[in-house]
């Protein structure tokens, strides 16, 4: 091992004293952090995003268990299984499929999730059994319920709960869409895994005033917002903000088959591009998936993803692909030229993004706190500003 793996990162108490300082880990969830430490959760193999060296990496507890501890302290994600579980060797797989949230990450969500003592919390997506730990220690074991989807998860984050606490944690083997109805209703929901849709039985299952947590995005990018949702006095409908950007593996049977670029434009563009120089084109080049703005372009810019590829030589590709048809656009950035558009197929995307962008200037430039959404019977929408006033 060398040096400079060996202090890549700092000790558990001087993270938890940066998140203290950052008014990320709050006084009501101190206790929490430092009675139980995300290594006692973590698996002897693990893949955790090394921050300096830009990358993921296997990190082996048998190999380096200096190197192995430094990652699990470190205020990082961590990815525990790769393609449901098909998955051998050292090396990363095609898809990770359940991590360990950034402590950063889950203690926001935590903090959103503004639970009391003795609050019944429900918890989508088990993954290692580290956030319902937190939620236990917090609210007490018997008043946590989480449903994690994969039964080789399930069983090793009930075995890990039940060794740290002495008494289990009630984690159940099903798909998170379905909540846990039997065992309803809750005072607080948080789920640990991104939505395209959210279950209309969180709602049903959490009582009047009660709190929903989730990360929330559509398939424009793989990128999620926490909202937050209180549920009215009726029990049929929640609604509530964004707080801000986050990225999760999505719940599995919401997740999108990966664009086949091949499929869509097989070559080069056969037509002469169109040259634009208009804010949308520098937004978009200066931005990322992160941002309000491309937020913002995934409300306005339906079915549709984007996926901005590897600059070079100060050109970068980024490309707009149709859900519902063959439809795509390309926009070539390039530093301090005009870009050039590319679109084919009966939907014209750059026309819709610049219609998005344009829509997202003439409102102020909305950050993530103006946008909200509401869950009902009727299905979901997204609003700005106030409900009712949608996107």
């Amino acid at each position: 091992m060398s040096e400079r793996t060996a202090t890549a990162y700092p000790t558990r108490e001087e993270v938890g004293y940066a998140l203290t300082t950052a008014g990320v880990l709050k006084r009501g969830w101190l206790d929490a952090y430092t009675q139980v430490p995300r290594e006692a959760f973590l698996p002897d193999r693990m893949w955790p995003f090394d921050l300096t060296k830009g990358t993921t990496v296997h990190a082996s507890r048998a190999e380096d268990v200096a190197a192995w501890r430094g990652y699990a302290n470190a205020d990082v994600p961590i990815v525990t299984q790769w393609d449901d579980g098909d998955h051998e060797g050292s090396e990363p797989g095609r898809l990770a499929t359940s991590s360990a949230s950034m402590p950063s990450v889950a203690f926001r969500m935590l903090d959103a999730l503004t639970v009391d003592d003795y609050c019944r919390v429900l918890e989508i997506g088990t993954g290692t059994g580290w956030n319902a730990a937190l939620l236990a220690h917090k609210v007490g074991e018997e008043n946590v319920v989480s449903v994690e989807v994969d039964e080789a998860v399930a069983v090793r984050a009930r075995g890990a709960l039940s060794h740290f606490f002495g008494a289990p944690v009630e984690v159940i083997h099903g798909d998170g869409c379905a909540g846990a109805p039997a065992h309803g209703p809750f005072d607080r929901v948080i789920a640990t895994c991104g939505v395209r849709e959210l279950p209309y039985s969180w709602v049903r299952q959490t009582r009047p005033g009660g709190i929903i947590v989730a990360p929330w995005g559509t398939a424009f990018t793989n990128a999620d917002g926490i909202v937050r949702l209180r549920v009215d006095p009726e029990g049929d409908r929640a609604s509530g903000r964004f707080t801000g950007p986050a990225e999760f593996m999505k719940l599995r049977s919401q997740r999108v088959t990966p664009i086949d670029h091949e499929t869509y434009a097989p070559g080069p563009p056969t037509s002469a591009p169109t040259l634009e120089p208009g804010p949308a084109p520098a937004a978009l080049a200066s931005g990322d998936r992160f941002s309000a703005l491309t937020f913002a372009l995934s409300l306005r810019v339906r079915d549709c993803t984007y996926v901005a590829a590897e600059k070079r030589n100060g050109a970068q590709p980024h490309w707009f692909y149709s859900l519902n048809d063959r439809s795509w656009a390309c926009a070539l950035t390039h530093d301090g030229r005009e870009t050039r558009i590319w679109q084919h197929g009966p939907r014209h995307l750059w026309d819709e993004v610049r219609a998005a962008h344009t829509w997202w200037t003439t409102e102020g430039h909305p950050d993530w706190p103006r946008f909200g959404l509401t869950v009902s019977g009727a299905g979901q929408r997204v609003w700005l500003d106030e409900p009712g006033n949608y996107v």
